[in-house]
């Protein structure tokens, strides 16, 4: 069986003296390969811990994840992260970083510098490849991290927040290189996001997450990462269904913010 699975999902996190978190409760999904997800929703919602999850860096209380047919029992190549913070390693160069994950493969040196020639190319860095990684921009830094993740072939690309530290205009260039890799790789993507523009325009489906504890609220289905391939995402936000769904989104979570303030020990 190809694809994703998120099959009841819970987690909790038990705190000293014998409280705890319960930061996701029977949380279900199924992802077909090549689908592109966004997730957001309210601070303390669980989306960034799902995702760890996903990508097998924590083990879940109870439930599994399942991806194309075994059980994911940690951290594997077949499940690539693209973080906030590009996390790459300071002391290589952009070559070098993309091809880190070959490298730890044995991959032949010919066919590793192909991949990581071809990537390159790609993300708009070819002509970079010398260069260290304090010498480039924020999102050159991000293109590398992306070139590095694809460069391991994964067959789930998972991303926390990756253009969240970018100026509007990089942020938006990114926003089009994803939904470009996106279509053109084929790859199941799930991206997690606090804005909710950026989560319409790059989620052909979208989960909006409550918390206390996390789980989802609602999903949709949206025609906005298809448009936005290789189009100006400008003319995208003009479409008269995105103005309405993310009023609609943002009245959604603003009610789950006054919910979480009006609790008692909230704000403590």
């Amino acid at each position: 069986m190809s694809g994703l699975a998120i099959e009841n999902i819970s987690m909790r996190f038990d705190l000293p003296g014998g409280a705890s978190v319960q930061a996701l409760k029977d949380v279900s999904l199924t992802l077909a390969p090549g689908e592109l997800l966004s997730v957001l929703g309210p601070s303390g919602c669980g989306k960034t811990t799902l995702l760890n999850i996903v990508a097998g860096f924590l083990a879940p209380t109870e439930g599994r994840i399942v991806l194309n047919g075994h059980e994911v029992k940690g951290p594997d190549a077949e499940r690539g992260m693209v973080f906030q913070q590009g996390a790459l390693f300071e002391w290589m160069n952009v070559r070098e970083n993309v091809g880190f994950g070959p490298s730890m493969k044995g991959m032949p040196a010919a066919e590793k510098r192909q991949i990581v020639d071809h990537l390159l190319e790609v993300v708009g860095l070819k002509d970079f490849k010398e260069k260290a990684v304090y010498e480039l921009s924020g999102g050159m830094q991000q293109r590398v991290a992306l070139a590095r993740c694809l460069a391991n072939d994964p067959d789930v690309i998972l991303m926390d927040e990756p253009l969240g530290a970018l100026d509007a205009l990089t942020r938006e260039k990114m926003q089009s290189l994803v939904l470009k890799l996106w279509k053109e790789t084929g790859k199941t993507i799930i991206l997690i996001t606090h804005s909710v523009e950026e989560a319409l325009l790059l989620g052909e489906r979208l989960l909006v997450m409550a918390p206390r504890p996390g789980r989802i609220h609602k999903e949709y289905r949206l025609p906005f990462a298809e448009l936005g391939v290789g189009k100006d995402l400008r003319q995208v936000k003009k479409h008269p269904d995105f103005a309405r769904t993310r009023e609609e989104i943002l009245g959604m979570i603003w009610d789950m913010e006054e919910e979480i303030m009006g609790q008692p020990g909230a704000g403590e």
